[in-house]
């Protein structure tokens, strides 16, 4: 590797908003808000929306997303106004 082209990494903690799970790992991401780690000592904290605590394909269960609800709201509030061709 060719010295001082690499961003440096440090210990991160990223929270899954999802699970409510949090981990501590590695990486060159930054943050300005931190949080106090089970060690006794301040990481930066990043804020994501899915992990492999949260995500269908490492946890087995799977979402239903309602989008045929979402068609039939949609319809009823602005109806069938747009033609076909």
């Amino acid at each position: 590797m060719k010295p001082r082209i690499h961003p440096g990494s440090r210990l991160v903690v990223f929270r899954d908003r999802a699970a409510d799970a949090t981990f501590l790992t590695r990486s060159t991401a930054d943050s300005d808000r931190t949080v106090e780690w089970e060690d006794g000592n301040t990481y930066p904290l990043i804020d994501v929306e899915i992990s492999s605590a949260s995500h269908p394909f490492y946890t087995g269960t799977s979402r239903v997303l309602d989008t045929a609800g979402r068609v039939e709201r949609f319809e009823r509030r602005y109806g069938r106004t747009a033609t076909r061709h």
